[in-house]
């Protein structure tokens, strides 16, 4: 166990930041799993407007840190394709 004041705040603030990015983690999860669902659904309008969320939630979160540049384009691109896809057999 850390014992200098500086280890104990530096530890205190990591524990705010993992709670605080697990949230934002689970958020992310939860706009995709939308999209998804609405793909499944076949509701282009639902999926479209979920998409539109779900860019918006991305992006949020990766300016912020909490998931890489990369990672929020390939999400945004595979979520994109799906409803692209969509667009497209209706």
């Amino acid at each position: 166990m850390a014992t200098h004041k500086s280890a104990l705040k530096k530890t205190r603030q990591d524990e705010v930041r993992r709670v605080r990015n697990k949230a934002y983690k689970t958020r992310v999860k939860n706009v995709v799993k939308n999209v998804e669902a609405a793909v499944l659904e076949k509701n282009k309008d639902a999926a479209e407007k979920a998409l539109h969320e779900a860019i918006s939630v991305i992006d949020r979160i990766a300016s912020k840190g909490v998931i890489h540049k990369n990672n929020a384009a390939r999400k945004k691109s595979r979520l994109t394709k799906k409803v692209n896809a969509l667009a497209v057999s209706a």
